[in-house]
């Protein structure tokens, strides 16, 4: 079970929403840039201005944001017939980054270690790399867990509030990260997995 199976659900709360952006002339491609520049401008700030820790929980209010930014990109080129490749790509690549680039304060919260921080940076974006290979063997695009993209937002974003209380974090949650990066390596075993298997169940064209 993943939070992404909720997401029909969230999209029907969106759609209002969605029709008037359509009606002012918005666009999925400019949504997802939008929602990028602003992941990396909050990560890279956070990272780099030190600011107080009550800054963290500009992440968890980011992440719901975003999340939300997310499905309308992706109702505005499906219903409103604005897909296109440049906009595959983009929806790829854009959340990598963005995932970089919220995960990284991270690396100065003790008892965090900046190294694990990274791997699961790293890994978090073969995850969807493996994901995003599916159609190359014949599958779907792979969005198994047990931790997506929307399930690590739900983390970090978790991290973010609790970090921006001013709670202290126990030593043993130093083990967290390499938890997290456990998990999302198993997502990424999960994705190749289902998408071969979903490849050897599908009739081939003759």
């Amino acid at each position: 079970m993943s939070i992404y199976e909720l997401k029909p659900r969230f999209q029907a709360l969106l759609r209002p929403m969605v029709v008037r952006l359509h009606r002012q002339g918005a666009t999925a491609n400019q949504v997802t840039m939008a929602a990028c520049v602003i992941s990396v401008a909050l990560g890279l700030w956070l990272f780099f201005a030190l600011p107080a820790r009550a800054a963290f929980a500009l992440i968890p209010l980011w992440m719901f944001l975003r999340m939300g930014l997310n499905a309308i990109d992706g109702m505005l080129a499906r219903e409103f017939g604005q897909q296109s490749r440049l906009g595959a790509f983009l929806n790829e690549l854009t959340d990598v980054v963005s995932d970089a680039a919220l995960y990284l304060p991270f690396a100065l919260v003790a008892p965090f270690s900046p190294f694990w921080v990274g791997a699961l940076i790293v890994l978090a974006g073969l995850s969807e790399f493996a994901g995003a290979l599916g159609p190359t063997v014949g599958a779907s695009r792979r969005y198994d867990g047990p931790l997506g993209k929307s399930d690590r937002a739900f983390v970090f974003g978790a991290l973010g509030l609790y970090v921006a209380l001013g709670w202290p974090l126990p030593a043993w949650s130093g083990w967290l990260m390499p938890l997290l990066a456990a998990l999302v390596a198993w997502t990424v075993v999960n994705r190749v997995r289902r998408a071969l298997d979903e490849a050897a169940a599908t009739p081939q064209n003759s």
